[in-house]
């Protein structure tokens, strides 16, 4: 076998949509010659990212997938996502507006508007609860490649926290996916403050966050896995459409602000105002699927329906697949993504 090529991981949130991601690092993991060295994660990221690396430590790139394979197995609520084909006969944007207009998300989003998870006392409870439990921690924080971080945002001052090593616990995935209109707060001792801190969803801050991957031990290859569209080219005019384009425009505000950073860099580095060597030259691939994701919405986002997470799945595989035939070839020698063009 020829030398490995090493990437890192960038995993962005954006709840139930985070099967496409599965369904990336699926096909990813069935190469051989592909090795994942750093991952972060982001709300559903988070989840990925532990999932990926639990099954890795013990049962490397299959053991990986298996687990990935139970954890949406459980987010889904069904063993078996392929039974589920035969409830779309009408396309995954006819099933979007369908879940999107359904009296129980009507109902619940009019219900978010006008109180707070705090209001549910005794009652209140995240799902999430019982799928991050079951997380294998000795696994999930063990100090093996690949390496794990989880991004989070602090209520009190806003600032990014980023999770590593043995600060990975269910608490600390809990907070990365703390959406605070449905969920309560995660509050968990903070080392770097010295203080109790509350937490909600890191997407507000870091969607994912690509700084942690900047360190000598990583490789420079960077594969971003968007599932918020950058761009739409359709105006919203509805409120839910608005609201969903809000959210997107927020959430992938800090993933652009990074790339921006990074782009500005590597135009030092051309132009010889800055010495090589003392940045790192990151190259940046990015795999995604806008095409679809923009038949989607909020409520597909919260609504983990078994026919959107197998399409999803199915999607990422056939991205990762594009990915790999177009651009595989350039992991460790230049970015598959023009940052220049991006921002001009």
């Amino acid at each position: 076998m020829g030398k490995k090529k090493k990437i890192n991981l960038a995993l962005q949130g954006g709840g139930a949509h985070g099967a496409f991601t599965w369904g990336v690092l699926d096909r990813l993991l069935q190469e051989d010659d592909i090795e994942v060295c750093g991952i972060s994660g982001t709300s559903a990221g988070a989840l990925n990212g532990a999932a990926l690396k639990a099954g890795w430590v013990t049962g490397g790139a299959e053991g990986a997938r298996q687990n990935l394979d139970w954890l949406w197995e459980q987010i889904a609520g069904v063993s078996d996502l392929r039974m589920s084909a035969w409830m779309a006969p009408f396309g995954i944007g006819a099933l979007s507006q369908a879940i999107e207009y359904s009296w129980p998300v009507a109902f619940a989003d009019a219900v978010s508007n006008v109180t707070s998870p705090y209001n549910f006392g005794p009652f209140y409870r995240n799902p999430l609860t019982d799928i991050v439990d079951k997380f294998d921690y000795d696994r999930v924080c063990n100090g093996v490649a690949p390496l794990l971080y989880i991004c989070a945002t602090r209520v009190r001052n806003g600032k990014i926290k980023i999770f590593s090593g043995n600060e990975i616990s269910p608490d600390a995935i809990m907070a990365s996916a703390c959406l605070p209109t449905i969920f309560k707060a995660v509050e968990l001792h903070d080392p770097e403050t010295g203080r109790a801190e509350a937490f909600w969803d890191g997407g507000y801050t870091g969607n994912p966050a690509l700084f942690p991957l900047f360190n000598q031990e990583l490789p420079d290859d960077l594969v971003i896995i968007n599932i918020n569209p950058l761009e739409r080219d359709d105006l919203p005019i509805t409120p839910k459409q608005i609201q969903n384009r809000i959210n997107e425009i927020s959430f992938n505000s800090s993933l652009l602000r990074e790339l921006r950073a990074i782009e500005f860099v590597q135009r030092l580095l051309d132009q010889g105002a800055l010495e090589e060597g003392r940045m790192s030259r990151v190259r940046v691939h990015m795999i995604a699927d806008d095409a679809l994701m923009e038949q989607l919405s909020v409520a597909t986002k919260m609504v983990p329906n078994p026919v959107v997470i197998a399409t999803l799945k199915d999607a990422g595989q056939r991205a990762a697949e594009q990915f790999l035939n177009d651009h595989k070839s350039k992991i460790g020698k230049e970015s598959s993504v023009d940052l220049r063009e991006m921002f001009a």
